[in-house]
């Protein structure tokens, strides 16, 4: 019986697994997807049919760790200054030890100015080769049960009354839904969707509320029409109206566009009920969990959240969900062209996958 067929035998694949990587460097390839909407989507930021994301592939001792990240136009990146921005440190990332990932993020974060989700495409490619090489999913490497793994809310964007009616009647196994205010059509959007469904609502008003005033009565309504929580109704910088508006609604406010790193959420804890975290906004799932972690020991509910993506960066992210009190992980849902099989959605439940790290499969054409 030789070294390997001894390990298995104990059930200690990761023994192996756990061996140090080749002496041969990695290899990188970094691509852009444009992903196709099934419905125009639209929010108070934008509208648009597609949304172009940013990939790496991180190879090495045979296997392949994917990662993605959704770049934000807001904050100025893009995929092709994501590309331009990684592309700037290959030689030295695949040069770097992998196993050393905490060391190797810390180095990212360093040299790469900004481009978050160019970070997080690093970050999760990492992830995803390591948890590959020692055989195990990653949600177990973080110490989780997928079980824990909560229903995911299905969107509704901003829309004319029988669009929306349509989306809602797409999304019928959805037992939650949310969806998307701010833009003066609320009543329209929401009414529309009462029309077609009786589910929960939680909403996002993306900064959409133009005073605390309007806020306050819009949220007292939304609650009447059957919203669990809102996201965001002011823009990010105006902190300090939040506590005004907190003593005149009843629903929790969850801190989303005014939510970016770990060190925004203590002073969020003074305005907010709750923090949205996304993996594309802060760099990665280290700094996601760390996020997390954080918001829990300051009493904070918290929220996962996604951008429009495909099934890599989104399983990524549900891959934390189980330590989460929300999740609006759709975004993969939302497109028409998915290159990747990963988290699942059962009856609105996450469902994660038990491959090695992301536990990703590529679909066939």
């Amino acid at each position: 019986m030789n070294r390997r067929t001894f390990a298995t035998a104990l059930g200690l694949p990761a023994l192996m697994a756990a061996a140090p990587a080749g002496k041969g460097p990695a290899k990188i390839a970094l691509r852009t997807r444009r992903l196709m909407l099934k419905h125009t989507w639209t929010t108070v930021m934008s509208s648009s049919d597609y949304r172009d994301t940013f990939y790496v592939e991180y190879t090495r001792d045979g296997l392949t760790g994917v990662g993605e990240g959704a770049p934000i136009i807001r904050y100025k990146e893009s995929a092709e200054t994501c590309t331009a921005a990684v592309e700037a440190i290959r030689p030295w990332l695949e040069a770097a030890d992998p196993w050393a990932f905490q060391k190797v993020m810390a180095g990212v974060f360093s040299k790469i100015e900004g481009n978050w989700a160019g970070k997080a495409a690093v970050d999760i490619a990492l992830l995803d080769w390591v948890g590959q090489r020692l055989g195990v999913p990653l949600w177990r490497y973080f110490g989780l049960d997928k079980a824990d793994a909560p229903v995911t809310t299905f969107s509704i964007g901003i829309d004319k009354a029988d669009v929306v009616k349509q989306k809602v009647k797409e999304a019928a196994s959805y037992p939650v839904l949310k969806v998307k205010v701010g833009l003066g059509t609320d009543e329209e959007v929401v009414g529309a969707v009462r029309e077609a469904t009786s589910r929960p609502i939680r909403a996002d008003a993306n900064e959409g509320f133009k005073s605390n005033e309007e806020a306050v009565a819009k949220i007292n309504w939304l609650e009447k029409m059957g919203v669990e929580f809102i996201e965001q109704p002011l823009p990010a910088a105006n902190l300090d109206d939040m506590n005004w508006i907190r003593k005149r609604v009843h629903i929790p406010i969850i801190a989303d566009e005014a939510c970016l790193h770990p060190s925004d959420i203590p002073r969020l804890a003074q305005h907010f009920d709750g923090v949205n975290v996304k993996i594309d906004k802060c760099g990665g799932l280290l700094e996601g969990w760390r996020m997390i972690q954080l918001a829990r020991s300051l009493g904070l509910k918290v929220m996962l959240g996604c951008m429009v993506s495909s099934s890599a960066a989104i399983t990524g992210a549900a891959h934390l969900s189980p330590m989460v009190d929300y999740c609006d992980l759709d975004g993969n849902l939302l497109i028409s062209n998915d290159p990747y099989e990963g988290v699942k959605v059962v009856q609105g439940k996450l469902t994660l996958p038990d491959g090695p790290g992301l536990g990703l499969k590529v679909k066939k054409a």
